[in-house]
């Protein structure tokens, strides 16, 4: 087990750098930075303006070396102005340059300055990381085990009328995307049209006071989304497990239908759908931004839209690292959940 974690955790290393680099790449791009030069100092720029406000603000070093200052590897950019003041990545406006600190990267916790919020990242990132925490517990509280009980039910009874009636309902709610269940949620039971105002549109108070009302629908869209796919994955390894030779000897012996299900088939069916649980959270930082943005709900997902809207460059590096840090968990978790759920699985 140690040496597989080893190996584990040297590929997410591996694994980390090469994709925030490669977000890194993109995010500054010549047009990304023409875009930041402009916003920040004024529309109406003239080219030369632009090339000299870019090199004043460290912008024009070479790319792995800024992506290592990023990093904290290596020591932040300083630029002496004609008039003798310094400034540099790792100088703020009330420090003295000679008391700045040499490294100023996220392995040292500094993530850079937003310049849409006119914040720390810091202030920004674990704040709606937060509220994003909240909303994916209750998601994966209703998700999860009404995924699983529906599975176990269809796949206790292949071919019934039981069977065919959750599938389809399964099949329904992942083929309708967030934004279209969000939509006819918010029509029918928050809007005036319909009359049934059960709830609120908008879950925008969600984040200092959640409650029923204002917090139900968002995570019942996310839910419904997922909910399907899980239970399709359960269903189809109970199927095959109910089919299982020690599974009719059980029968055979007069071991009541309720035991065999509960103590000899539910655990090997569930190694399949642990897999899809677990793949659930990378996908819910996907989902919550289509979710967070529709009922305007100011978590990570609503984050990231803006970031991405407005060109925050150090917001945007900083919301990869996370969604990049969450796969790779997850992904682990899932690989170490085999062991545990099945003995005869062994980590070579």
């Amino acid at each position: 087990m140690a040496a597989f974690l080893t190996r584990r955790f040297g590929m997410m290393l591996l694994t980390s750098l090469a994709l925030t680099f490669i977000v890194f790449f993109l995010t500054n791009l010549e047009p990304n930075l023409e875009k930041i030069a402009r916003s920040e100092a004024g529309a109406r720029m003239q080219e030369q303006e632009v090339l000299t406000w870019l090199e004043r603000n460290g912008y024009k070093q070479p790319l792995l070396s800024r992506y290592a200052q990023w990093l904290g590897v290596m020591p932040g950019w300083r630029v002496v102005a004609e008039d003798g003041s310094v400034s540099g990545r790792c100088i703020t406006d009330d420090q003295d340059p000679d008391e700045s600190p040499t490294f100023c990267g996220i392995l040292q916790g500094d993530w850079g300055d937003s310049t849409v919020f006119d914040v720390p990242v810091n202030e920004i990132l674990w704040g709606k990381l937060g509220l994003t925490g909240k909303l994916m517990f209750w998601v994966m509280l209703l998700m999860v085990p009404s995924a699983l009980l529906i599975g176990v039910l269809a796949g206790m009874r292949e071919g019934s009328r039981l069977d065919r009636s959750l599938s389809t309902f399964s099949i329904a709610s992942t083929a309708t995307p967030e934004y279209v269940s969000g939509v006819i949620f918010v029509a029918i039971f928050a809007s005036s049209a319909v009359g049934l105002k059960w709830f609120k549109g908008t879950a925008t108070s969600a984040a200092d006071d959640a409650n029923f009302a204002n917090f139900f629908l968002p995570v019942l869209t996310i839910a419904l989304y997922g909910m399907g796919y899980i239970a399709r994955m359960t269903r189809a390894s109970m199927t095959e497990v109910m089919t299982a030779q020690y599974i009719r000897t059980a029968r055979l012996k007069g071991v009541s239908f309720r035991n065999i299900v509960l103590k000899h088939a539910l655990r090997n069916a569930l190694i399949a759908p642990f897999t899809v649980i677990m793949l659930q959270f990378p996908w819910l930082l996907n989902g919550v931004v289509i979710v967070e943005t529709l009922f305007n709900y100011k978590g990570f997902g609503w984050t990231l839209v803006q970031a991405a809207g407005n060109n925050d460059i150090e917001l945007l590096l900083a919301c990869s690292v996370v969604a990049v840090f969450v796969v790779l968990i997850t992904q682990l978790i899932s690989d170490i959940g085999y062991v545990f759920l099945n003995p005869r699985i062994r980590i070579a």
